[in-house]
C-alpha cells in the first residue's frame, strides 16, 4: 500500500426527513446564500422545504439559481458578486454535483481579494491555495459526483472543463435524503450510476499495491451498483434501492477507496474534452471511453482487470484473457441496460473529429495520462478510435 494522508471533515446526515436538521446545522444570525440549478428544486418543493427550515431562526436569506450542468465561470462570478455585496457568510448548495462544484468555486473566489478582476486565473491552478473560504453545506438531490463529501470540482470556462481542488473546500455538512431523488428523470439517475461506477474503477483498475481494504470496498460499491442500478431506474420510489445508490455515489469519491492506491483518471480527462467539444453528458462520455481504454490498455491493467472480472463479475472459468474480455462486455452490457450507449458514433462523433479531440487534449497538457503517466496521445488516439 502506498503512503497517504487521508482527511475528510464533512458531516453526513443521511435518511428520510433529515431536512429537519437544517436549522441546527446552518449558523443562526447569518447571511445565507442558497445556490441551485434549474427549476426542479422549485417544481418539486425542495426549495420550499429548505426555506421552511432556515426561516425557523433569524437569518437573512438570498437565492442564486441557474447554475448550469458543467457550471460556467461567468455564471458563478455573478454569484461571487452577490456574496461580496451582501456579505454572505454561509452558502447552502441545493442540487447535484454541478451546483456543489459551482458553490465551492463561489466560496473560494469570494475570499481571494488579491484575484479580484482576474478570478479566471484560479482555475488554472489545480490545487488552489486559500487561507479561508465561505463555509457551505449541501442538500443533495442527485447522486453521482460525490461532491457532497470531497474538496474538488469541475468548472467550464469557454470551451474548457477545468478541475480544481482546495483543502478548504469540503462541505461542512451534507444532507442525503434519498427521497429527494425520487423525482429525477431516468436519464439523470442512469448518468449518476455510470458516473459513480467509473469514479470507482478509476481508483481500482490500475495496478496492485496490496491495498486489500480499498480493493474490497471498491468491489463492494461496484457490485452494489450492478445489483441496484437497473432496478432503481424501474422503481424510482423504492427507498432502499435509492438509498444504496445515494450512499455508493458518496463513498465512491470521498477519498476513502483512493487512499494509498494508484489512480488513473484518464477516462475522465478524455471525457471532459468530449463534453466541452460535443456537449455530450459527462457520464455518457465516460461510458464510451472506459471500455475502449480497457481494450487498448489490457496489458498494462491485466492483473487488476482479472481481479475485476473474478471478484466483481464472478467470472471463474476460462483463461485470464477470456475473463477480461467477458468482464468488459458485461460492463458494456450493464451501461446499455441503463439506456446508455458505449459508442461515440451514437452521439455523432466521427473519425474526422479525432484530431480536434487530440489537439484539445494537447493544448491542456493531457499528453501523459493514466496511473503510470505512460498513456501518450498516440495511445489516446487508439482509445478514441476504439470508442467510435
Amino acid at each position: 500500500m502506498l503512503n497517504f494522508n487521508f482527511y475528510n471533515p464533512t458531516q453526513i446526515v443521511f435518511g428520510k426527513g433529515e431536512m429537519k436538521q437544517l436549522d441546527k446545522l446552518v449558523p443562526k444570525d447569518s447571511n445565507i446564500l442558497i445556490t441551485y440549478g434549474g427549476g426542479s428544486v422549485k417544481k418539486f418543493g425542495t426549495l420550499d422545504k429548505v426555506m421552511d427550515e432556515l426561516k425557523k431562526s433569524n437569518r437573512k436569506i438570498f437565492e442564486f439559481g441557474g447554475i448550469e450542468p458543467n457550471p460556467k465561470f461567468e455564471t458563478l462570478m455573478k454569484a461571487v458578486k452577490l456574496v461580496r455585496e451582501e456579505k454572505i457568510d454561509f452558502i447552502l448548495a441545493v442540487g447535484g454535483g454541478s451546483v456543489m462544484d459551482g458553490t465551492k468555486f463561489i466560496g473560494i473566489a469570494s475570499c481571494k481579494d488579491e484575484y479580484i478582476g482576474r478570478e479566471e486565473e484560479l482555475l488554472t491552478q489545480g490545487m488552489i491555495s486559500v487561507e479561508k473560504t465561505i463555509p457551505f453545506g449541501t442538500v443533495v438531490t442527485l447522486p453521482a459526483t460525490g461532491s457532497e463529501m470531497n474538496n474538488g470540482g469541475v468548472i467550464s470556462n469557454k470551451e474548457n472543463k477545468l478541475a480544481f481542488f482546495s483543502k478548504k473546500s469540503f462541505p461542512i455538512f451534507s444532507i442525503l435524503d434519498p427521497e429527494l431523488t425520487f423525482t429525477l428523470p431516468k436519464t439523470q439517475v442512469a448518468n449518476g450510476i455510470v458516473d459513480t461506477f467509473i469514479h470507482v474503477v478509476e481508483q481500482y483498475v490500475t495496478y496492485s499495491v496490496d491495498a486489500k481494504f480499498q480493493d474490497r470496498t471498491a468491489e463492494g460499491i461496484l457490485q452494489t451498483l450492478i445489483e441496484v442500478g437497473k432496478e432503481t431506474l424501474e422503481n424510482p420510489t423504492n427507498y432502499d434501492l435509492r438509498a444504496n445508490l445515494v450512499w455508493c455515489a458518496t463513498m465512491g469519491l470521498n477519498g476513502l477507496i483512493g487512499a494509498g492506491v494508484p489512480q488513473d483518471w484518464s477516462v475522465h480527462m478524455i471525457g471532459h474534452e468530449l463534453t466541452a467539444i460535443f456537449k455530450i453528458d459527462h457520464a455518457k462520455t465516460l461510458a464510451t471511453i472506459l471500455p475502449a481504454t480497457w481494450k487498448v490498455r489490457k496489458v498494462e491493467k491485466f492483473e487488476k482487470l482479472v481481479q475485476f472480472a473474478e471478484r466483481v463479475w464472478n467470472l471463474r472459468e476460462g483463461t485470464d484473457e477470456e475473463k477480461i474480455n467477458l468482464a468488459i462486455k458485461k460492463t458494456e452490457d450493464f451501461f446499455n441496460s441503463l439506456g446508455i450507449t458505449t459508442k461515440l458514433s451514437d452521439y455523432g462523433v466521427k473519425e474526422s473529429d479525432i484530431d480536434k479531440i487530440i489537439n484539445s487534449l494537447k493544448s491542456h497538457g493531457m499528453v501523459k495520462l493514466s496511473e503510470r503517466k505512460d498513456q501518450t496521445l498516440e495511445i489516446t488516439r487508439k482509445i478514441i478510435e476504439k470508442a467510435l
